[in-house]
């Protein structure tokens, strides 16, 4: 599916839908809700950078 269908479904779906896709495709790679460090606050500027840092690393994103 390309980027731009993969936006279009994404947008068509309701909130509740997003959330359950969300958290499905997270189990499926082995992340838990809440699993972040306890008492952090995340600032989106900071979460879009380790975003775009891991994203440079795929070997970073793999369970070992």
């Amino acid at each position: 599916m390309n980027k731009e269908v993969r936006i279009k479904r994404f947008k068509s779906m309701s909130s509740m839908q997003r959330q359950e896709l969300i958290i499905k495709k997270m189990k499926e790679r082995g992340i838990e809700a809440g699993s972040g460090i306890p008492n952090k606050k995340y600032d989106s500027k900071e979460v879009y950078e380790l975003i775009y840092i891991a994203n440079c690393f795929p070997e970073l994103r793999e369970k070992k």
